[in-house]
């Protein structure tokens, strides 16, 4: 009988609701257990490992993910997948950060969560939880269907460094506008073959340095010299920024000054658009042909989510500028189509 390991993070799945405040507070693992009790049915052995202290998901942060990335490491012979149970408002730059960091992954790595509490009547914690291991126990002749990094949620299955929270009261918390789901459950379970990535047969390693200092200039009309250049000159080596329809900014000679001196100074800049469907194509418009003259990187139909934890772990990697944006504009885990 093949085995999960369920990675318990904390986040509302884990949470229940105080008597005498209502206020809700973290339960553990084995009180999430008795209230599905229809995991003894399945047809897996289920090992659990979870976190000392339940973390709110407004607290991940690099060091926590190569936490994860070093748990499964370090149980990647002895089990067929894993299930990590995470609060919703940042799984997708959890999933996001763990796609870069587990290179050459060739086994099932599913997030689920939920937005009530799982001893909540109507709750949608059970059917994620339960569904969420059984994709991760999935295998075609002997193999897993869906080695990659996921976000199992309200019936769908999304890549991870695709996905993001759009919605914070509905059951459908999550969407991939620029990429297909890779599997949707119903009566049956149905995967979508030809959108999941497949391995290759090199071993698993381990990216666990992460780098953090990474910043984000979100541009909107009349941003102001003052703005752009505190950003553009902040001791980071990364800026994520996010421009306007395909990749487009303003062309007034001080801000493309501005974002020249950074790229000259050995800042990686990297474009991702502010829209959620479509891509950013530098130099179709007159906008963005300045920007990759001068030498801004191309994130394609990133999501932000991915693009900022790209950032983290090629900054982590590499120390020279131009290897790290020919990487930022490569597809290394599917997290982007080049166009």
């Amino acid at each position: 009988m093949s085995q999960i390991l369920i990675i318990y993070t904390g986040g509302t799945i884990g949470m229940m609701s105080d008597p005498a405040t209502k206020v809700l507070k973290p339960i553990n693992f084995e009180q999430i257990m008795d209230n599905v009790p229809e995991l003894e049915k399945l047809n897996c052995k289920i090992k659990v490992h979870s976190f000392e202290e339940i973390i709110d998901s407004s607290n991940m942060n690099p060091a926590i993910w190569s936490q994860l990335a070093g748990l499964i490491e370090a149980n990647y012979e002895t089990v067929d997948g894993f299930v990590i149970l995470h609060g919703s408002d940042t799984m997708a730059f959890t999933a996001s950060a763990l796609s870069f960091m587990l290179e050459n992954l060739a086994k099932p790595v599913i997030f689920t969560g939920s937005q009530l509490p799982i001893s909540a009547i109507r709750t949608d914690a059970k059917e994620n939880l339960m569904t969420a291991i059984e994709i991760a126990n999935a295998k075609k002749n002997d193999k897993a269907r869906v080695p990659e990094v996921a976000i199992y949620f309200d019936y769908k299955l999304f890549r991870g460094n695709r996905s993001f929270k759009y919605n914070s009261s509905k059951f459908e918390a999550f969407r991939s506008p620029n990429y297909p789901i890779l599997a949707e459950s119903g009566v049956h379970l149905r995967f979508s073959v030809n959108d999941i990535r497949q391995p290759g047969n090199e071993p698993l390693i381990v990216h666990k340095n992460l780098m953090g200092d990474v910043a984000v200039l979100k541009l909107y009309p009349g941003i102001s010299p003052k703005v752009v250049e505190t950003i553009l000159s902040s001791d980071v080596r990364g800026i994520i920024m996010e421009t306007f329809g395909a990749g487009n900014t303003s062309t007034d000679a001080w801000f493309i000054d501005m974002l020249k001196n950074a790229v000259d100074s050995g800042k990686v800049i990297l474009d991702i658009s502010q829209c959620k469907v479509g891509t950013v194509e530098l130099g179709r418009y007159e906008t963005s042909k300045l920007l990759k003259d001068i030498g801004i990187a191309n994130g394609y139909d990133m999501t932000y989510e991915a693009a900022v934890t790209k950032m983290m772990h090629l900054l982590g990697q590499i120390k020279d500028p131009q290897e790290v944006k020919q990487y930022l504009e490569t597809d290394l885990r599917g997290e982007l189509t080049i166009s």
